[in-house]
């Protein structure tokens, strides 16, 4: 049987410009199906992705259910497409809310959306309910950048007992890229969920920022990747302190043969 590997990308190219992070969204499932992994891989829908040029298309069987983030209901859209040459299928979690018409983290002004944190929390459950509907079963699951953060502390708390996740080990992907501002003091409320209790929250600031967002990937991953040139370096010297296994920045020529030992790794450690 081969093993399932689960990405949770904040960007893929070609669906949003070159970035470090989307190029490495859209090469590593790649790479890693190759290698005999199954993927699956899912992507915010941005609101300035061209659903027409991407092909995209409703998944009506997936779509459809309520997310309540902050008493609010919030309907889940569940989109999918190709990536040319590769084939490989990506599933957009969309709300009229938190994605239509609007840009990735900042607006048009520059300035990043107040709601970040529960744009966040909204894609990361989005992705853990839909895999529930699924029924795939991924052996490891992979997190990049800072939209999929609160996705290891969800499995391992809200999602610990679904059969889906049960044996799911976690790598965070840290990057260069970072927020500025922080996603402000309502953000331990709003993450609440099922066993995600605040108070396991309390060791972290109360306005979450860039730097305590990471800690929480972190403090819930089973790996970590230092897949960024200029990684913010109290993060790396966090996870360093915290004994976990990590993946020096392998540069970004050859890279796969890097990731695929570490995954390897990881999805075979006790």
């Amino acid at each position: 049987m081969p093993k399932k590997i689960l990405f949770i990308n904040q960007e893929i190219t070609p669906y949003v410009p070159e970035t470090e992070i989307s190029i490495l969204g859209k090469m590593l499932p790649q790479a890693m199906q190759e290698r005999g992994y199954e993927i699956r891989t899912f992507m915010p829908k941005w609101g300035t992705i061209n659903e027409r040029r991407g092909q995209l298309h409703e998944v009506i069987r997936l779509s459809g259910m309520n997310l309540i983030i902050d008493d609010t209901d919030h309907p889940l859209i569940i989109k999918c497409a190709s990536i040319p040459v590769s084939r490989i299928t990506v599933y957009f979690i969309d709300n009229d809310d938190y994605f239509q018409k609007r840009k990735m983290e900042e607006d048009e002004a520059g300035e990043e959306y107040t709601d970040n944190g529960e744009r966040a929390i909204f894609f990361a459950r989005g992705v853990l309910e839909t895999m529930k509907k699924l029924r795939w079963t991924p052996d490891l699951i992979v997190c990049q950048g800072w939209m999929s953060a609160v996705v290891p502390f969800y499995v391992k708390t809200a999602y610990n007992d679904e059969p889906v996740f049960a044996n799911a080990k976690i790598v965070t992907s840290l990057f260069t890229k970072q927020l500025k501002s922080d996603l402000g003091s309502k953000f331990k409320q709003c993450l609440e969920f099922r066993e995600a209790k605040t108070s396991l929250l309390s060791c972290y600031s109360d306005d979450f920022n860039f730097i305590e967002l990471g800690k929480l990937a972190i403090d819930y991953s089973d790996g970590i990747v230092e897949a960024g040139s200029e990684v913010n370096p109290a993060l790396m010297e966090y996870a360093k302190n915290k004994g976990l296994p990590i993946m020096n920045y392998p540069g970004d020529q050859d890279y796969a043969e890097a990731y695929n030992q570490f995954y390897s790794q990881i999805i075979d450690s006790e």
